[in-house]
């Protein structure tokens, strides 16, 4: 029995994840009032710092509740009662917006595309020929398979359309490229706990003009999440009901520490740990889940034959004080998911692989000895253009 005491408690969850010391000191500070001088302060503050990571000019919206309270949001503003949308689902969170679209009493289509691999946008285009949809709903990168989508093109697709794309980036904002209104995305979902480096409670959504105009016009039920009352509160640099005053302050202190790094240096460290990860994953012979487009903010790698995910999970968290996520749907048992996003260092990927080799090693299996960390920390001291080249 490994004794555990002394070693630190280590979050590798794609989400949540760790919260650097100084977000939790902003937001164990004194609570303002949320219509005085000091929240508008912040409030702009956020906004300013905000839009250039959801890359767009135009509003974000912040609001107390989960990634999924969000999603929820934006298609009760986006698509009332009957509303004809098309799903697509290449995980389980795409299998989500469905669930919810279906609850809010939407016309849903799904387009299922086999998990592990990123959607095809020439068929979406294909069943966007097929009926007149007010909403698509795509998941940027799907963190139930490490797939991530190819926004710009999808993006192309529903520019010249009344069709509204929402897109789920709760895992992709801030830690992959978002370009909002280059890439014509209509509302973009994120959440304060993954590469935002905040604890959970914080939706945010951004609004493109194209949304706004429909918005603006559409009828159906809403009172907390409606993005009208919202946009005229924060006109005011305010919240339309109370919001999650301490959380704010802390997401504003992590949109500091994002620009003092430079925004393009963390998408940078974003891909150059991801590669580090895969690269000592391979060199465990340990594959990867997605059999396209990687992400750069949660890597998922499947089980070798004979070995259970969830035996894997438990022996990280007990023999190593290392928290990873296994599957909670069919998949349950098959892989496991590890988070590369927010306030990650080499120094994390490193410790991760030492102890996956040993976890590998107190399940039965024989794993080259320190061959995952060797090969991550080559990949890690390349330069750039060699790196990429590897990865």
């Amino acid at each position: 029995m490994i004794d555990t005491r002394g070693l630190p408690y280590r979050l590798r969850l794609p989400g949540p994840t760790a919260v650097p010391e100084r977000v939790r000191r902003a937001i164990a500070g004194l609570v303002v009032d949320h219509h005085g001088p000091e929240f508008h302060a912040l409030v702009g503050e956020i906004q300013r710092r905000i839009r250039p990571i959801f890359g767009t000019g135009g509003k974000v919206l912040t609001f107390a509740g989960s990634g999924t309270a969000a999603m929820e949001a934006a298609l009760v503003n986006a698509a009332p009662p009957g509303t004809p949308v098309l799903v697509v689902a290449n995980g389980q969170y795409g299998v989500r917006f469905g669930q919810i679209a279906r609850a809010l009493g939407c016309a849903v289509d799904m387009l299922e595309v086999e998990w592990g691999t990123a959607p095809d946008p020439a068929v979406i285009r294909q069943r966007l020929a097929q009926r007149d949809y007010s909403v698509l709903c795509v998941t940027h990168n799907e963190t139930s398979t490490g797939v991530t989508a190819d926004l710009p093109a999808i993006g192309e697709l529903t520019k010249d359309r009344a069709t509204l794309l929402l897109v789920d980036s709760v895992s992709g904002l801030a830690g992959l490229p978002v370009e909002q209104d280059r890439w014509h995305l209509d509302l973009v979902i994120g959440a304060s706990q993954k590469a935002l480096m905040c604890p959970p409670g914080i939706g945010l959504v951004g609004v493109s003009a194209k949304a706004w105009a429909i918005i603006e016009r559409s009828h159906g039920g809403r009172f907390f999440w409606d993005f009208r009352k919202a946009s005229v509160a924060l006109d005011k640099m305010e919240s339309a009901f109370t919001p999650p005053v301490s959380l704010l302050a802390g997401l504003a202190e992590a949109l500091r520490m994002i620009d003092e790094e430079g925004f393009a240096n963390v998408l940078a460290r974003h891909r150059r740990l991801a590669a580090g990860l895969r690269t000592g994953l391979a060199a465990l012979d340990l594959a990867l889940f997605p059999r396209e487009a990687p992400s750069d903010t949660v890597t998922v790698m499947r089980m070798p034959d004979g070995l259970d995910g969830n035996a894997m999970v438990r022996r990280l968290h007990e023999g190593y004080r290392t928290v990873v996520a296994g599957s909670r749907t069919s998949l349950s048992g098959k892989l496991i998911r590890i988070g590369t996003m927010g306030y990650v260092s080499e120094s994390d990927i490193l410790t991760d692989l030492h102890y996956i080799e040993r976890t590998l090693t107190d399940l039965g299996r024989s794993p080259r000895e320190g061959a995952g960390v060797a090969a991550a920390a080559a990949l890690l001291a390349r330069p750039p253009a060699e790196r990429r080249a590897a990865a």
